[in-house]
């Protein structure tokens, strides 16, 4: 067991990839010498060259279709996206490349290409630095989507991810990068698109996965000081999702609040929403609520505190369940 941060243990994670296996290679604006923006990957070029460690020009696009290239000759390769606004230029690689692959080659060709993106806010960043692009990716059938929200998670969940022959969108909260926790590299791994139960409750359920899960758990123990027991699911996968477990927590508890940073509309806690109340309607005792961002761009990082889910938005969206 180590105590580490989410991001040194995303770092010691691709460590352990590439050492496990020749093939994994890195590839990402400023991943070397640097260690990348957020310094997450300090040091592996120093210690597994620039052959397997590549800075790679300012083309999110040429990046994506390197990548792509190099899984069709066998290789592994793990892309940064700097940030989450700079993705977009990629995304058609990833939507009509790296998605169709297995399906356009009749199941024979995978592409097991992992992109990490830093997503979402709370650093008090510019214009395109704090996006919560996951629907956006959800909704593209052959990417698996994934959000850690601790540091254990962020390692054993990567670790899954490069092992798969599939494509995986890796999320990684950024503004939770420096918080520490517990990681066992030696302990098995929670199954990579299950959800898990964080905090058991009675009361009512609520939901969230990535930057989101902290958020949610200290609402719920605000929650607790006032007589009200919450029953906490981290999410974990965006796509596919673990609606089983979701379920089983809400026929225990009778209520859902979802929240995630994205704006509600056409969000993940939409498809959530949707389907839960189609597998547990004579369970409900309150529609489904979800808590999110607004419908409207990013905005300027002084009214960022007003846009991203805090304590009193959770707590409002529980008082409203619980009061049907």
């Amino acid at each position: 067991m180590a105590t580490l941060t989410l991001a040194k243990a995303i770092n010691a994670s691709l460590r352990k990839a590439m050492e496990d296996d020749p093939k994994v290679v890195l590839m990402g604006e400023d991943i070397g010498k640097l260690g990348g923006v957020f310094r997450v990957t300090d040091g592996l070029q120093k210690d597994f060259g620039e052959h397997r460690v590549k800075d790679t020009p300012l083309a999110e696009s040429g990046i994506l279709g390197t990548a792509i290239g190099l899984a069709l000759r066998g290789y592994r390769p793990v892309v940064e996206i700097q940030f989450d606004g700079f993705v977009f230029p990629a995304y058609n690689q990833i939507v009509t490349q790296l998605a169709k692959m297995r399906a356009r080659s009749g199941g024979r060709t995978g592409l097991p290409v992992v992109v990490r993106i830093p997503f979402g806010g709370g650093i008090g960043a510019v214009e395109h630095h704090s996006e919560s692009p996951e629907a956006l990716f959800a909704h593209v059938a052959g990417l698996r989507v994934v959000s850690p929200s601790n540091a254990d998670d962020a390692y054993a969940m990567l670790q899954e991810a490069i092992a798969v022959d599939d494509p995986v969108i890796y999320l990684e909260p950024k503004r939770r990068y420096y918080d520490k926790g517990e990681v066992d590299p030696a302990a098995a791994p929670h199954p990579l698109h299950s959800a898990r139960v964080v905090r058991p409750g009675s009361d009512a359920t609520v939901l969230g996965y990535g930057p989101t899960v902290r958020t949610v758990l200290e609402a719920a123990a605000v929650a607790d000081e006032e007589g009200t027991s919450l029953e906490v699911v981290d999410l974990r996968s965006v796509s596919p999702i673990d609606f089983d477990a979701i379920e089983t927590s809400v026929r225990r508890t009778g209520r859902l609040v979802v929240v995630h940073e994205a704006p509600v509309f056409f969000g993940t806690g939409a498809e959530i929403a949707a389907r839960i109340t189609e597998r547990c309607f004579h369970q409900l005792e309150a529609p489904v609520l979800r808590v999110g961002g607004f419908h409207m761009p990013y905005p300027p990082a002084r009214a960022e505190h007003a846009y991203l889910p805090d304590l009193d938005r959770i707590l409002d969206a529980v008082e409203r369940v619980l009061a049907y």
